[in-house]
């Protein structure tokens, strides 16, 4: 088995974030920069085994990935890896700024650099990617693969997301080790064979409370002339600037900016014609003097000019020290700037010395200014390495496991996962623990993966809350808990309740907590009792979950307790209920359910209780959400103190997303939620007449009362033509049913019924015909029965197999693949033609 844990890193500079791989063991197989001197440091630090895995030169260059693919085949077989385990890139980011600001052309050809990696990833197809940039990385614009400019984060998505669960965010350097104030976009991908184990949210790095400029430096000696250095250190120096300039800041506080001295002669100028000509004051961290009790500020790659950001030491008169950046930095002293160690270099002459930082000392500076942190990339790659090191097991391998070790007593089950000697990934252990759960059928308890729960996550609110209360209100063995905890790690409290039916699942789900990294801010309360008749007694900043889809009996007890006081008092479906109160109790909810919610008759009353609050997404997962378990399902994420907006539309399956207005796709001129809804759309609906027929389906003639041969011909869905023309005999599928067995059945009446239409239930491939005289239909096809008296034509009846409604069929059904019998309400979308009249109603 192969245990080398491999990488490849793109626009990679001197190597520094990426060093944080190497301290845990992986091995670079190529790297690739365009800028020769920066790659010579990564070669003072021997980050590739071989010398031809460094790669110098622009990637876009066919030349250069040629390059780049035979160090990748060199591996595969000397080194006998079969797959790479991580591709980071960071490209290079001149230009990127919020999308829809001008830009020039050449700035959108930088940017399009990122294309260059979406490629490779494709194309490669590693364990991992990780993206970082600035902050407005997401929304920048760049030419994508199809030559189309689009945001960024668009292009990574239409790329990558059928073969990655990508998670992407805006986090600040100085919550995660570094003591400097740096925003930057993380963006982590996880092969899809992966992603049901570890979600991309749970490989970013973990927060760490921020470090002081004091803290990280203050050890340092101090510096106050101008060619002095540590002589233990020689890069505990600065580099000289005119010495005019010292009056400048050497009578500033901390905090306090040369532009604000009261000696005129100390603000920043220059002589012109023997008169002073002040300096534009362009951006105020000019010339400012750093806080000794705050965190570093952000380190910009001119970071050795006074005139630079936030440059200015706390207290000695200089911009900080190459050794001072590499604290703040979290490089670690180990690095190699140059092929000589800190020891050789010492023992240099003062004069070789400063040759030797004349030479290298700008290029180390600007290295240190556009690189990653250290210790960003230590703590990423430790949890990949981690995750790498466990094992993940499949269903049949769980089920096997089950039954080796005697894991349906709670008991055995218990001590397998504290002892967890084979070292099984949490997901693994979770999926063992809801597996031996006999009870979960009957409570209708499904595992939720982590590829789910990662779109899932991208949909929840920021809370800017000291104090942040979450309630899962089914919370099974607790798979939503550690992305919890990871989207929330800022709150300086996160109180998290969770509730179950099951105490055997709570039991479980406390065992599985103990090996969990939980952080000292996070509480977590087990509550065990039936959510919808538990006495909430406190408001949650957001309620997540997936609750029970059980549908109980109308005589059930349960349903008269369950359904008081709810909107929808008509629907016997539990998650109706939980949906309902957790709307009540909650400021957002963010909950998994059907996918029939959009449209059945059932839900009706849920949707119009919804549709009075901010529904911000809607996900559409088909039937990807639960593997094995034949059900479309949807999230829905609500604010519950807005008015109705706009709703972000995700389709997992079709892989594509879209903004709509809330009142658009709610519209109640439509029988249901029309989420896909859009201009081509209302161009039919406007051509049309709609709401003309009503349905019948028979539930009644069925295989075990037809017979193949004898009596009444019985029309199913595939004897009616694609087109519509005619009816199909086929072989061994025909039916027929006697006339004195029809005779008790609801659809005998329709025999001799011709003005009546039918059309196959369960399909997208609608066509209609007129009912034949003398024949019966099973409930694969639905008779449409006119309201008012009136025919259809050939050309309307031939129209219903078009391209066209085919696809406005597809759009009025939501894209469901197993809610698709025609009902009373979706019954609606079958009409005729307008002929030129204007239509009652307006669908724009």
């Amino acid at each position: 088995m192969d245990n080398k844990k491999t990488y490849i890193s793109l626009f990679s500079g001197a190597g520094i974030g990426c060093y944080g791989f190497k301290l845990n063991n992986f091995e670079c197989i190529a790297s690739n920069e365009l800028i020769e001197r920066r790659l010579k440091i990564q070669k003072f630090n021997k980050k590739c085994k071989y010398e031809s895995g460094y790669i110098c030169g622009d990637i876009s260059e066919k030349s250069i990935k040629e390059k780049l693919f035979n160090e990748l085949k060199l591996w595969k077989s000397v080194e006998k890896i079969t797959d790479v385990d991580v591709i980071i890139a960071t490209p290079p980011c001149q230009g990127m700024s919020v999308a829809n600001h001008k830009k020039k052309k050449d700035e959108i050809i930088r940017n399009s650099l990122v294309t260059e990696s979406i490629v490779l990833v494709k194309k490669i197809k590693p364990k991992f990617f990780i993206f970082e940039n600035v902050p407005s990385f997401m929304k920048t614009i760049c030419t994508d693969l199809d030559g189309i400019n689009k945001k960024i984060g668009e292009a990574i998505s239409e790329n990558l997301a059928k073969e990655y669960s990508i998670y992407g965010e805006v986090i600040n350097f100085k919550n995660y080790g570094a003591c400097s104030s740096r925003s930057r976009t993380l963006v982590i991908g996880v092969r899809k064979d992966l992603a049901d184990y570890i979600s991309p949210i749970e490989l970013f790095p973990d927060r760490i409370k921020e470090k002081t400029l004091k803290e990280t430096i203050g050890h340092l000696i101090r510096l106050e002339d101008f060619d002095q250095y540590d002589p233990n250190d020689v890069y505990h120096r600065f580099r000289a600037y005119p010495k005019h300039m010292r009056s400048w800041i050497s009578e500033l506080n901390e905090g306090e900016s040369a532009f604000e001295n009261k000696n005129p002669k100390n603000i920043p100028h220059k002589i012109v014609n023997g008169e002073i000509v002040y300096n534009k004051n362009k951006n105020g961290d000019k010339y400012r003097r750093q806080y000794w009790t705050k965190v570093g500020p952000c380190i910009h790659t001119r970071n050795d000019q006074l005139a630079s950001q936030n440059t200015v030491h706390p207290h000695d008169d200089r911009v900080f020290s190459i050794r001072e950046l590499t604290l703040m930095m979290t490089i670690p002293c180990e690095f190699k700037w140059s092929e000589k160690s800190i020891a050789e270099i010492s023992k240099l002459s003062d004069i070789e010395k400063k040759a030797y930082f004349k030479k290298e000392e700008l290029n180390i500076r600007q290295s240190i200014g556009e690189s990653v942190p250290t210790e960003i990339f230590k703590n990423v790659s430790k949890k990949i390495s981690d995750f790498l090191d466990q094992k993940h097991l499949k269903n049949t391998q769980v089920e096997s496991l089950i039954e080796r070790y005697q894991l349906n007593d709670i008991d055995n089950l218990k001590k397998f996962i504290e002892k967890n000697e084979y070292n099984y990934c949490i997901a693994s252990l979770s999926k063992i623990a809801e597996l031996t759960n006999n009870k979960r059928t009957a409570n209708s308890a499904y595992y939720t993966n982590k590829s789910i729960i990662n779109e899932i996550v991208k949909t929840w609110p920021d809370l800017t809350k000291d104090e942040i209360n979450i309630l899962e209100p089914s919370v099974g063995v607790g798979n939503f808990l550690n992305i919890i905890i990871k989207k929330y790690d800022y709150a300086k409290i996160l109180n998290i309740d969770v509730v179950d039916i099951d105490n055997d699942s709570l039991n479980i789900l406390k065992t599985l907590i103990m090996k969990m990294n939980i952080p000292n801010n996070v509480n977590i309360s087990f509550i065990n009792a039936d959510f919808l008749k538990y006495d909430v007694l406190k408001k949650y900043d957001l309620t997540v979950g997936n609750p029970p889809f059980t549908k109980l009996k109308s005589k059930d007890p349960l349903v008269k307790e369950y359904s008081k006081n709810r909107y929808n008092n008509k629907t016997t479906n539990i998650f109706a209920f939980f949906l309902e109160k957790c709307m009540t109790i909650s400021n957002y909810v963010s909950m998994i359910t059907p996918k029939s919610l959009l449209n059945t008759p059932e839900f009706e009353l849920s949707r119009e209780y919804i549709e009075k609050y901010n529904v911000t997404d809607i996900i559409d997962f088909g039937e990807y959400g639960f593997k094995g378990v034949l059900v479309e399902t949807i999230c829905l994420t609500i604010s519950l103190n807005e008015k109705p907006k706009d709703v972000h539309v995700k389709s997992i399956p079709k892989n594509k997303k879209i903004k709509q207005k809330q009142k658009y796709i709610f519209d109640n001129k439509l029988p249901y939620w029309i989420i896909y809804r859009n201009d081509k759309f209302d161009e039919i609906c406007n051509n049309m007449e709609f709401g003309i027929f009503k349905v019948f389906r028979d539930r009644q003639l069925t295989n075990s009362n037809t017979n193949s041969s004898d009596g009444i011909r019985v029309l199913k869905s595939r004897n009616i033509s694609d087109n519509g023309k005619k009816v199909l005999d086929i072989p061994n599928y025909d039916s027929y049913v006697k006339k004195e067995i029809a005779e008790n059945f609801s659809v005998y009446k329709y025999l001799y019924q011709d003005e009546v239409y039918l059309t196959p239930n369960m399909t997208y491939n609608p066509r209609v015909m007129k009912k034949p005289n003398g024949m019966l239909v099973n409930g694969s096809v639905a008779i449409l029965i006119p309201k008012k008296e009136f025919s259809l034509t050939t050309e309307e009846m031939e129209y219903y197999s078009s391209p066209e409604y085919r696809e406005f069929y597809h759009i009025a059904r939501n894209y469901q693949t197993r809610s698709l019998n025609i009902d009373k309400t979706s019954v609606y979308f079958f009409g005729k033609f307008n002929r030129g009249q204007e239509n009652d109603t307006n669908y724009k």
